[in-house]
């Protein structure tokens, strides 16, 4: 059977911009008649993406599945690593938890496993797909760590790929990055390299040709293209790296002020991702006391390790600000792991999660969390109460832990088999289990008119649809690409790079 033309993205670091170019890729190859699929072998994130058949693999291979207009298969991340402190990692393999593990352990003793596994998963796609779009981690020059690596030139070797090297100009040293990254490599590695991308260049390019002429020269590896800093950008991020290019002060230019607590171990940070694009909103990450304000809406999002970010709240000051909010009749939605810090108590008697074995919630809701070692990875949809509306809404859920009502409680989302979360009769106090729920249109136009009419302020209907700009992100991300490389030259290489191998 034939076997798809593979092309892979390494980077000279860590958010150098391979994910986006991979999502733009995908889109190119589909949009040039070609069935297309991602593959990262080995994805260490906090931002998961649920697939149909309730399984986790990493965010980014979500939507460039999403990009290439398939369904995500778990083929396309076999190895899922979440961070859960103290140098411990849950490993995700094949979407399910498999054990946790610290690095030392990982590298010497599932190597060989995670080896066979990312073998497998990319010959199944390599047989169902005519391009496979190849993400890469980090840096491949880590020279320390080259001899048992899972995830840069051992998958190219895996997939017998060309490699494109993406390097960031906007954080300054792209040539000394890029040219050292090849130096660095063992020179069967560096002949892999077709060229080099360098991302996020703002100004006039051709005050950066000597620059280029230099580096073609130098190398002798050649430029495949130059890639503008796109502003209006609209791709999910993945890398918890993001979070540090957002503001935690305010913008009185906005009439909705959002507060998202940015704990230690904030994971699905990208529920809040709608909110950014209304133009009524300001978001910001806070992590400090004085940072707060008085937002609002106030949200809690998702948490690796729970009770120790609830730890966090409560020797930081955050949860006594939290409380003060709530007598200023502050908005708070909890998401997951921030919906379990509304309750009582969160208990992990096996250590699941963390050797700290319970910590106090901020009691605003009457509910105790025990951590269990099942994880719940489902899709879901139902009816969402808020006051007298009934929102349908579609979400995912995915977290450890059972949570139990010692009260009578309003449930907030009526799925059907049960309900899910609970909402204060005044609408003030949401916790749900949901992911994603900001991404419904009709449930965030409500509850930003709710804030809008308790400041005074008329509401805003007919908000833009977040499907739709998500799909106008993925034409606006390929449209940039393809005008800024050299496509034609990359067909060629890639098929240049086949037949040499052959």
């Amino acid at each position: 059977m034939k076997k798809a033309f593979p092309l892979m993205i390494q980077g000279t670091h860590s958010d150098a911009g391979k994910s986006a170019i991979v999502t733009a890729l995908c889109r190119i190859f589909v949009q040039d008649g070609f069935k297309t699929a991602p593959f990262k072998s080995q994805n260490m994130a906090l931002n998961s993406y649920i697939t149909v058949d309730g399984k986790e693999i990493g965010r980014a291979q979500g939507v460039q599945a999403e990009a290439a207009g398939i369904i995500a298969t778990t083929d396309m991340n076999p190895i899922l690593i979440k961070p859960s402190g103290n140098y411990n990692s849950q490993i995700i393999v094949h979407g399910k938890p498999f054990k946790n593990m610290k690095a030392g352990e990982y590298r010497e003793d599932f190597f060989q496993q995670g080896l066979r596994l990312i073998s497998e998963s990319y010959d199944n796609l390599s047989t169902s797909y005519e391009r496979i779009v190849i993400e890469g981690a980090g840096s491949p020059a880590e020279v320390n760590l080259n001899d048992r690596e899972l995830v840069n030139m051992r998958v190219a070797k895996i997939a017998n790929a060309p490699v494109i090297l993406v390097g960031d100009i906007e954080k300054g040293g792209v040539f000394a990055s890029l040219v050292g990254t090849l130096q660095l490599l063992e020179p069967k590695d560096r002949q892999r390299v077709i060229g080099v991308i360098i991302n996020k260049f703002r100004g006039d390019v051709s005050l950066l040709q000597p620059g280029l002429t230099w580096f073609e020269e130098y190398t002798g590896v050649p430029i495949l293209g130059v890639v503008p800093y796109i502003d209006d950008l609209f791709i999910e991020a993945e890398d918890s790296v993001v979070l540090d290019s957002y503001t935690s002060k305010m913008d009185p230019s906005k009439d909705i002020d959002i507060a998202v607590i940015r704990h230690p171990r904030i994971s699905n940070f990208t529920d809040i991702d709608p909110l950014f694009e209304e133009k009524d909103c300001h978001v910001r990450f806070v992590r400090k006391v004085e940072e707060v304000g008085n937002p609002d809406l106030l949200i809690l999002p998702g948490s690796k390790n729970t009770i120790e970010d609830m730890m966090f709240l409560h020797s930081s000051g955050l949860s006594n600000r939290i409380m003060d909010l709530v007598q200023k009749d502050t908005m708070i939605v909890g998401i997951c792991g921030g919906y379990q810090m509304l309750g009582t108590s969160i208990e992990d008697q096996k250590e699941i999660e963390s050797s700290c074995l319970m910590a106090e919630g901020l009691g605003l809701i009457p509910m105790k969390t025990t951590m269990t070692p099942t994880k719940t990875t489902i899709h879901s949809e139902g009816l969402a109460r808020f006051g007298e509306e009934q929102i349908p809404v579609t979400g995912y859920e995915i977290h450890m832990g059972e949570s139990f009502f010692q009260e009578e409680f309003s449930p907030f989302i009526q799925l059907s088999d049960r309900s899910e979360g609970t909402i204060t009769v005044d609408k003030q106090l949401i916790g749900t289990y949901f992911h994603g729920i900001f991404h419904n249109d009709q449930f965030r136009e409500v509850v930003l008119n709710e804030i809008r009419l308790k400041k005074g302020l008329e509401p805003i209907y007919h908000r833009a649809s977040f499907a739709k700009k998500r799909e106008d992100g993925f034409d606006l991300l390929a449209q940039v690409v393809r005008e800024n490389i050299k496509l034609a030259r990359i067909y060629q290489l890639m098929t240049d790079f086949q037949q040499g191998q052959n």
